[in-house]
């Protein structure tokens, strides 16, 4: 597969799982469903199975201002979204969604450079969905991925003890919290000489590579959000007492 400059993840064969809150689990899907999702099996592949990690995930990060303030931002994805997703390469699908291509990840000498496409809607009472959108014209090599993300505006007063005390007259009346999650399923159908490894080696290789792109994707992109957000809207960022 071609190069993608954005990223390559890669993860030694240990099977030894990294301690994690999310508990993955296997599952095996026929290769029929697989075809009736949309997707094609690359040719060094055979028809028998594919392989499913299943991931739910959860975080936030704090906005310095109203929910209002930080709605109209997210709103305006159309301005925000490509430059907070960079080094990922985005193009616009239809009139809310990306095609997104996340950067080269693999293990065991097997490389995948997945491009998927998030449909951003719009909010319904302070609650952002992301799904995944079929991309144009593109057919993923061996592999799918179902997306299904929620974000929500939390508007609280901010606690001052966890701000130094030359920031405390200066915070807001009112902070956001953006309070996302995310159920993530990827299905890969893979070569030959991957199927001949053991199994449960093949699935905790694969549950922690897994996590590791969600956590290095999401912390990445949720610097670059806050400080986008901050930037933009003119509006100063605060930083916690050291610890908390």
């Amino acid at each position: 597969m071609q190069s993608n400059p954005a990223e390559h993840y890669a993860i030694d064969a240990s099977p030894v799982l990294e301690a994690s809150p999310h508990r993955i689990d296997e599952h095996t899907v026929d290769a029929e469903q697989f075809a009736l999702r949309g997707s094609h099996v690359v040719d060094d592949c055979s028809t028998t199975e594919l392989t499913r990690f299943h991931g739910t995930f959860s975080s936030s990060m704090e906005m310095y201002a109203a929910a209002q303030t930080v709605a109209q931002y997210l709103d305006g994805h159309r301005e925000w979204f490509p430059r907070c997703a960079q080094p990922m390469k985005s193009e616009p699908v239809g009139e809310t969604g990306y095609a997104l291509i996340v950067g080269r990840f693999g293990a065991f000498g097997y490389d995948v450079e997945p491009k998927i496409g998030l449909d951003l809607l719009p909010q319904q009472e302070g609650i952002y969905r992301i799904t995944t959108v079929s991309v144009p014209g593109y057919a993923p090599p061996g592999y799918d991925v179902d997306f299904q993300a929620a974000l929500q505006l939390i508007e609280i007063e901010p606690d001052l003890s966890l701000f130094p005390n030359k920031e405390q007259a200066l915070l807001p009346n009112k902070i956001t919290h953006v309070e996302w999650e995310l159920d993530l399923q990827v299905f890969l159908h893979f070569p030959r000489f991957i199927q001949a490894l053991p199994k449960s080696l093949v699935q905790s290789t694969g549950d922690r590579l897994l996590n590791q792109i969600v956590r290095q994707v999401s912390r990445r992109l949720t610097q670059k959000v806050q400080e986008d957000f901050h930037t933009t809207a003119g509006v100063p960022f605060f930083k916690k007492k050291k610890g908390l």
